[in-house]
């Protein structure tokens, strides 16, 4: 299946993707939220899919997307798991996954503008492969972690590089300003997705190819992030995973190379749709 969440006059709504096409799935009664996820949620709208498809009402490609999932408990991610970003940034190999947090407040819909922070001048992206939690996890191991996942994502992790790197402190100051985790357009579960570890992700800047990576160069394997995580936190249902980006990035250019108003981003993973956000501004 293919989750989405949709805005209609004010309010998001869950739908879901068959065949291409978007339908309104709210009269499932439920959103795409912690309690959704940890009660067995996909089995049962996969049920509800198969019952009433007939008579699910068909969304216009141009309906404005929100994430697909309702605000996560946390947003965990993955610092230079691609060896390319790595050394691009002068930085060492790790020999464990460095973790940081990405506050939920940054998260926006996958086409919504990314407004550049107050006194920012090293706005950056980052093209990653998110894997959302589908049941509570905690100390699990690497050979059972594929059971804990729901499916996947894409996400543009935002960063601002001053506020990350010269200001002290930990990433997340970098990480977290506001519309800095654009998510989607959709949640593809596991079984949309062949093969997790042979996906092309790339991502265009001003239609410049700036990022063109593949998952088999991760460092630290999905299964592995998992079951790392879960030895010193409770992952739960609905907690986004994001597992860390290839090289070229801004911060790795020469010279650097960081988002001024009126740039278009553009982002993809295969399997799991496409991005597109406008760098705006802030306006206070």
């Amino acid at each position: 299946m293919k989750l989405i969440r949709f805005r209609d006059n004010g309010q998001v709504k869950p739908g879901i993707i068959i065949d291409d096409a978007f339908y309104d799935a709210s009269s499932f009664g439920e959103d795409y939220n912690e309690q959704f996820f940890e009660s067995d949620g996909l089995s049962r709208l996969q049920k509800f899919v198969d019952e009433n498809k007939d008579k699910l009402l068909k969304l216009s490609h141009d309906v404005s997307l929100d994430c697909p999932i309702a605000r996560p408990s946390k947003i965990i991610c993955i610092g230079l798991n691609y060896a390319d970003h790595a050394k691009e940034t002068n930085a060492t190999v790790p020999k464990e996954p460095i973790i940081f947090f990405k506050s939920t407040s940054a998260i926006i819909g996958p086409f919504d503008d990314v407004i550049i922070p107050k006194n920012s001048t090293k706005s950056d992206w980052e093209v990653e492969l998110a894997v959302v939690i589908g049941k509570k996890a905690s100390y699990v191991e690497e050979a059972e972690a594929m059971k804990y996942i729901a499916g996947y994502c894409l996400h543009n992790d935002l960063s601002e590089r001053e506020f990350q790197l010269e200001r002290g402190g930990q990433w997340v100051k970098g990480k977290s300003c506001d519309t800095f985790a654009p998510i989607g357009p959709f949640l593809a579960t596991k079984d949309e997705i062949a093969d997790i570890d042979k996906l092309r992700l790339w991502l265009k800047l001003n239609d410049q190819m700036m990022q063109d990576g593949t998952t088999a160069n991760l460092i630290f394997k999905i299964p592995f992030l998992v079951s790392y995580l879960s030895q010193f936190m409770t992952l739960l249902p609905g907690d986004v995973i994001s597992t860390g980006t290839p090289a070229g990035v801004g911060l790795g250019m020469n010279p650097q190379v960081y988002l001024k108003e009126g740039d278009v981003m553009e982002l993809g993973i295969e399997g799991l749709g496409t991005s597109k956000q406008k760098v705006v501004s802030y306006k206070g």
